[in-house]
């Protein structure tokens, strides 16, 4: 309960202070007046379309494909005798296409499971300035997760709609300044199977993430989401912090994670080690843009 009411403030405040903010934008228009004034919409609140594992508010621009490689390894608490968890290695390849300036398809397929996902993601309202702007972002999300990996026996006690998983997604976030963005992104999540017969089907999360600017081509964010509700026992809240580094038309990302699933359903509910007890998995993401459509001369 006091998670719960500690997310729901959380939520409030991001709200207040954008609302605020867009008060105070409002009021020096007023004052200056708008005839040489134009609305902009905001850009680059993040590196990427991802945090870590999580989507951020930043979109991919229409005609981009984005080529993203995600690679996890193992604990490094193992020390020496694994290598510090590097002989051990778990990873995501996706697809993103820019349908539009705020939409965006992807798929994707996990070594874990050997799980496909796939999703559609909407920006209804993008943060601006100037006249009729708006202090902050709303990003909508759906997406699914297909196993495709084999059922223990005896398979016939299992159909096609136990690989199945739907989650659902809103983040709210504002680029507060060039050196700061913040979002939160309630999750839905719904298993149509799930381990055991007392595990819940659904599960509730609350992500929060956040991006401070290092310097014009590095920064340092964080991504955290911990478990509203429907939380599969035994599992731990997925917490990461990392290092995104702008390389042209790359973004590659060094972070350190407890979580070792890279899709909604996987960082949700499979997420079992702690991350302050030292359970921690060094990783990277690289993303790789392509310009699919170039934009008309007309």
């Amino acid at each position: 309960m006091k998670r719960t009411i500690y997310s729901i403030v959380s939520v409030v405040l991001l709200l207040t202070a954008g609302l605020a903010a867009r008060a105070q934008d409002q009021d020096l228009l007023k004052e200056l007046g708008t005839d040489s004034v134009r609305k902009e919409y905001v850009k680059n609140a993040f590196k990427s379309s991802r945090i870590v594992h999580s989507h951020s508010m930043e979109f991919i621009g229409k005609g981009v494909l984005d080529v993203r490689i995600l690679h996890r390894f193992g604990t490094i608490n193992h020390g020496f005798k694994d290598l510090f968890g590097l002989d051990e290695a778990n990873m995501r390849f996706g697809f993103d296409y820019g349908l539009g300036k705020s939409l965006t398809v992807g798929i994707g397929r996990s070594n874990v499971n050997k799980e496909l996902d796939g999703f559609i993601k909407y920006r209804p309202v993008w943060q601006s300035t100037g006249p009729d702007g708006f202090p902050f972002s709303v990003v909508l999300i759906t997406g699914m997760t297909l196993r495709t990996q084999d059922f223990p026996e005896p398979k016939e006690l299992y159909a096609f709609k136990h690989r199945l998983a739907f989650f659902q997604e809103v983040i709210v976030g504002r680029k507060f300044s060039d050196g700061f963005s913040m979002q939160l992104n309630p999750i839905f999540l719904h298993r149509n199977l799930v381990p055991g017969a007392e595990d819940d089907n659904n599960t509730w999360a609350l992500g929060i993430g956040g991006r401070i600017k290092l310097t014009k081509r590095t920064a340092f964010v964080v991504d955290y989401t911990p478990i509203l509700a429907g939380r599969q026992p035994g599992t731990k809240d997925p917490l990461a912090l990392g290092f995104d580094i702008e390389t042209g038309g790359h973004v590659f990302q060094l972070h350190f994670t407890n979580a070792t699933g890279m899709n909604e359903r996987a960082f949700l509910t499979t997420t079992t080690d702690d991350f302050w007890k030292g359970e921690i998995r060094f990783g990277f993401n690289l993303s790789r843009v392509f310009t699919i459509r170039k934009k008309s001369t007309k």
